[in-house]
């Protein structure tokens, strides 16, 4: 908490209206508790006191919704629009990746200061690692915490058999996101930004990634752009430089687990503790999704029984499904 001196002068300022103390002091206290490795507090002030973009509503995303992009031949949306409800509480990563996701927070909250010295926050990230470690989830955090709707891309809609359509239908994306601010997330980014010199390559191929290049090249909109892929070793090595912050997913450890086990049973009544290290250990080798698919099918088996508390041996089961699930499709995949 602000020290004495701090919570003075902002209570003084506040009361004689000097909008300059007060916002002076509310700045020291805010880096004093960043000093104190107090980053969600020092954020939350930072958003009261700088501002940020109103929250979308649910009416907004609609009438945007009604205005995407289509495909030429099929008329399908090449954009998919949602009202953003994961917040940066509901984030459980490593520290390199949190501190990412902070500073590029950071910087649009502070943007008007930015501004000041001829710089722009960060809009061109690209997450990549493993499936199911979050990168989806984070845009999704990104775009609650800037007050934006989601627009993710439908690369089915997106890519197209026709001859030059699937660059067409990039252009229509692009022009979408640079005409209102919004996260647009490009999922499964590889597909359209593999390497143009591996087996198999194409003249397709070469004009969608040279598009693509071209494309995030030449975007100067206010929208945040994050690609996302599992497989970045098939990126072609020259997307890489076009991004502002590339940020690395992985697997979470041990304590990591704990920490998803404490946030996904919050409010589910049970006869065992999430940060009993036995039955984290349990979880050991498996994604953020695969943990919340094991606990959701764990409660679903307490409801059905009727039982009123969870127990270790409904995860027992739900591990146990998991596993079976996990078998039968490595044999499919032979």
């Amino acid at each position: 908490m602000a020290n004495g001196k701090l919570l003075r002068q902002l209570v003084r300022a506040g009361v004689e209206g000097d909008q300059e103390a007060f916002k002076r002091a509310s700045e020291a206290v805010i880096a004093e508790e960043r000093d104190k490795q107090h980053h969600l507090l020092a954020n939350d002030l930072e958003k009261l006191l700088y501002g940020r973009p109103a929250t979308a509503s649910s009416l907004s995303v609609l009438n945007l919704a009604k205005a995407v992009p289509s495909d030429k031949e099929r008329g399908v949306d090449l954009i998919d629009m949602r009202q953003p409800t994961r917040e940066l509480t509901d984030l459980v990563v490593n520290g390199e990746v949190r501190s990412a996701i902070e500073r590029v927070l950071l910087e649009h909250n502070r943007e008007s200061a930015l501004t000041t010295y001829g710089l722009e926050p960060a809009r061109k990230l690209l997450f990549f690692g493993p499936p199911g470690c979050g990168k989806t989830l984070t845009a999704e955090v990104i775009a609650m915490e800037l007050g934006l709707p989601l627009a993710i891309v439908r690369l089915d809609s997106v890519i197209s058999s026709y001859l030059g359509e699937t660059a067409a239908n990039l252009r229509k994306v692009f022009d979408f996101i640079s005409a209102q601010p919004v996260v647009a997330l490009f999922d499964e980014f590889d597909a359209l930004a593999k390497e143009r010199n591996g087996d198999g390559d194409h003249g397709e191929l070469r004009r969608v990634v040279n598009a693509v290049l071209q494309m995030i090249d030449e975007y100067r909109g206010r929208s945040v752009l994050v690609a996302a892929t599992n497989h970045e070793g098939l990126l072609d090595s020259a997307i890489w430089r076009r991004f502002d912050e590339t940020v690395k997913f992985e697997i979470p450890n041990a304590s990591q687990i704990i920490k998803l086990l404490q946030s996904k049973l919050r409010g589910v009544r049970r006869n065992f503790e999430p940060s009993d290290a036995s039955i984290a250990s349990r979880f050991k080798g498996m994604s953020h999704a695969d943990i919340e698919r094991v606990l959701r099918r764990a409660i679903k088996e307490m409801i059905l029984q009727g039982r009123e508390f969870l127990e270790q041996s409904h995860i027992e089961s739900a591990l146990s499904h998991e596993n079976r699930q996990l078998t039968t499709s490595r044999r499919c995949a032979k």
